[in-house]
Formats: structure tokens, sequence, C-alpha cells
């Protein structure tokens, strides 16, 4: 008897002869890992998983270091031509002291594991480029506050760890601050009531409509 392209049996039998086929080579494939080597030394075989494991490391962290960058940070045109166009004029990117603050310092962890989950985050922002979602500069305005809360959130929960790194509450020199800072950081930040990002929202680059935003006059 002879299949027709109308047999409702023949679609079925030919997916159940590809799942037969992929679980016999995943069979297979899993046999030959685990069945002990009888032409390599056991010596041999761990070190060169020894070897592999350092060029697989050295490369994964050879790649997240430039993801790592600002050069990167600012390859498409969404972040060139919108928030680090806004950075460059600001204290963080041209100074007296010539200390400059790249995007990775503020918007990416220095612990690796912290590092790992924020670039896990940052993948929705690779869709955002794929799709178009902030292709434009009326777009990306559109999106500002969603996109702005997402880290003031972030700062907000780890007590705002990337300004940390840089400004130190053990470091500060308040004579040397003007009245209100002096007073402000004495009151809020040294008795750990607020976190920089409560007053400091904006300090990088241009602030959303603030419009019903808790705490925000």
């Amino acid at each position: 008897m002879t299949t027709t392209a109308d047999d409702p049996n023949a679609e079925l039998n030919a997916k159940r002869g590809v799942i037969a086929r992929s679980r016999a080579f995943l069979l297979e494939l899993w046999q030959v890992l685990t069945r002990p080597s009888s032409v390599f030394a056991l010596g041999t075989l761990v070190l060169a998983g020894f070897v592999a494991g350092v060029i697989f490391w050295g490369g994964f962290n050879t790649a997240l270091e430039i993801t790592n960058t600002e050069k990167f940070c600012t390859g498409c045109h969404e972040m060139k031509d919108n928030v680090y166009a806004e950075l460059k004029s600001t204290v963080h990117f041209t100074n007296r002291s010539g200390v400059r603050a790249t995007c990775p310092d503020c918007h990416v962890p220095h612990n690796w594991t912290d590092k790992i989950a924020r670039k896990m985050q940052a993948s929705k922002e690779v869709w955002g480029k794929i799709f178009g979602t902030i292709d434009t500069r009326e777009k990306f305005q559109d999106h500002r506050l969603e996109l702005a809360a997402h880290e003031w959130a972030r700062f907000k929960a780890n007590d705002s760890l990337e300004c940390r790194n840089c400004h130190s509450a053990d470091s500060m020199d308040i004579t040397k601050q003007s009245p209100r800072a002096s007073v402000a950081h004495q009151r809020f930040l040294f008795t750990k009531e607020k976190t920089c990002i409560d007053c400091h929202k904006g300090i990088a680059h241009q602030l959303p409509d603030m419009r019903g935003v808790p705490g925000w006059q």
C-alpha cells in the first residue's frame, strides 16, 4: 500500500521516525562520552579537559569584557545618539580631575555573579534593537520613563552600589561640600535613610517626564 500526502498517518510516522533517530543519536553520544577510553590514558584525558576548560573560560571572559566596554555599549545609535550624547555634557564625562565614568562603571555591577545577571537583563535591550522598539528619538523618549525606572529600581535595590564604587561615604569631606549637600548627606546618606539614587536621578542623563514619580517634586 502506498501512502499519499493525504494519509494522516504519514506525517505522524515521519515525526516518530525523526524522534526515534534523534533519541538513538543522543543515546549513542552519551555512551561514547561515558565509556572509558581504550586509546588515551586517564591523565591525558584529564589534562586535555583542563586545557579545554582554560581555553573555554578564557574565551568566555574575553567576550564578556568586550561587551563590558563603552565602545560596545555605544555601538548602536539608540545609545550613542541618546544617553551617550547626554552623558558627554555632564561632569561624569568631563571635569577638572580628568576622571571619567564610562557606561559599564555605572550600569554593570563589578561582582561577577551580579554582572552575569545584569547581562541577562540587558538582553531585553538587544530585543528592542532588533525589533525597533526605540530606534528613533521619538520612540526612545516614549520609553524613557520605563527604561529609567528599571535602572532606578536596580540602584535602589543594591543601595546604589555602582555609585559607591567611586563615591565612598567614608571618604567624603563634607567640609568641602556646599551647605545644602553637607546637610543632606549627613541627614540621609550617612544614616542610610536614603541612597544615592533617591536624590541624584538625572545626574548623567536627561530626566523623563517625572509627573507621577513617587517622591519627586
